[in-house]
């Protein structure tokens, strides 16, 4: 589809909670399976019509691969909404690139992430706004990413995408800086990546691409250069520039991505209670601009997926 023009249908994503985010910032980040499951549901009500999904140990809140934390809530999901759940290769920047695989191996979801580049990833200036931790790996987490390299190699990225392509996994290629529009367009060209590419460019994040209006637009027109009028894109905005992006984004075309794992405000100084809350905030804004909010079935057909039944949980 276009993205010269405004898209018939939104895709909102909502990304539930990550590995970003410590438990200690927000009594309302998801951690058990249950409470996963609570809220990716409640934001395919809210109008999600895709669901990223990371797991965590219930135990301290740590972030996990392991695939028997991710099993209880996928099958709920599934169960109790058609929402297209798409599940992370990212994983936590601290893991290894056969850690990250282990759930999309075992589930084979329609959709999984795949970040395209490594990168320093910052998240250690967070230590300056939290001072207080329940769990001590929260603190090592943070401080650990002042010397931290987000390993995603092109050998990292060609393994995942063989797998994904084997097993009818199309994916949302999250790209943080203009370089990882360039190594997508040079794992297009050797056939490993299918069109329409889904990309979710991902703005304001410490050792990416910088939170600009500016960046938004000079992201856009690197992708409409590489990739012509065959691609969908989607706006992800770290932290307070989750909203104001994503409205540009919208207003000039894109899907839009929110949730817990990319902020946990939904006003300044405000927490979000919910990732249903970000989503109808969202929401709200597309619905201000006429824009039209996609289902479930209609994001598949347009990111041309395998379908639910298609998985293997």
């Amino acid at each position: 589809m276009s993205t010269s023009k405004t898209p018939h249908k939104v895709i909102i994503t909502c990304a539930v909670t990550g590995a970003i985010h410590t438990p200690s910032m927000s009594a309302h980040l998801p951690v058990t399976a249950e409470q996963i499951a609570d809220d990716a549901i409640a934001a395919a009500r809210a109008g999600a019509a895709i669901l990223h999904l990371h797991a965590r140990d219930p135990k301290d809140g740590r972030p996990t691969q392991d695939p028997e934390f991710f099993r209880p809530f996928l099958a709920r999901i599934k169960a109790e909404t058609d929402a297209v759940i798409n599940i992370t290769t990212g994983g936590s920047p601290h893991m290894t690139v056969q850690e990250r695989m282990r759930p999309a191996t075992t589930f084979k979801p329609e959709l999984a992430s795949l970040n395209m580049g490594s990168m320093n990833f910052g998240l250690y200036t967070m230590l300056d706004r939290f001072k207080e931790f329940k769990h001590e790996w929260e603190r090592e987490h943070l401080e650990k990413s002042r010397d931290l390299v987000f390993k995603n190699t092109f050998k990292d990225i060609e393994t995942i995408l063989r797998l994904g392509n084997d097993n009818g996994t199309r994916f949302e290629f999250e790209c943080y800086d203009i370089s990882h529009l360039y190594n997508l367009a040079h794992f297009m060209d050797r056939g490993l990546v299918k069109s329409p590419p889904f990309i979710q460019s991902v703005f304001g994040l410490l050792g990416g691409i910088g939170p600009h209006p500016e960046d938004l637009m000079h992201m856009r027109r690197t992708a409409d250069r590489l990739f012509g009028q065959d691609y969908q894109w989607s706006i992800l905005g770290a932290g307070r520039n989750q909203i104001p992006l994503a409205s540009m984004g919208a207003s000039m075309g894109s899907n839009v991505r929110v949730g817990l794992e990319d902020s946990l405000w939904i006003a300044p100084k405000r927490l979000a209670e919910s990732n249903a809350d970000q989503v109808s905030q969202i929401r709200q804004v597309l619905e201000g601009l006429n824009l039209q909010i996609a289902t479930p079935d209609e994001a598949r057909e347009i990111l041309q997926l395998k379908g639910a039944a298609n998985v293997s949980f």
